[in-house]
């Protein structure tokens, strides 16, 4: 699978501001942003990203996701500080 193939699936399935998408064979970062993350624990905004994915991840397409997601304010915040990417 492809860096371009999962954002287009969270592109497709979530209303997201910005996604970026980095990795290769099975093992990927995402960073997604949005107000749909507003009032969510990280976990839960992990859920939010893992759900459009879940049938890659069950046939190990794949295996390894690190996430970080954040609202627009929180994303402002982060390139700030020089972490998001």
């Amino acid at each position: 699978m492809q860096p371009e193939q999962i954002k287009q699936i969270l592109a497709t399935a979530l209303a997201l501001d910005e996604i970026y998408v980095k990795g290769e064979d099975s093992h990927f970062e995402v960073v997604a942003v949005s107000d749909i993350f507003s009032d969510l624990s990280r976990v839960k905004k992990q859920q939010v990203i893992y759900g459009p994915l879940s049938e890659y991840i069950a046939d190990n397409t794949i295996h390894a996701l690190s996430i970080k997601a954040y609202t627009p304010m929180e994303w402002e915040k982060a390139k700030m500080f020089g972490q998001p990417l």
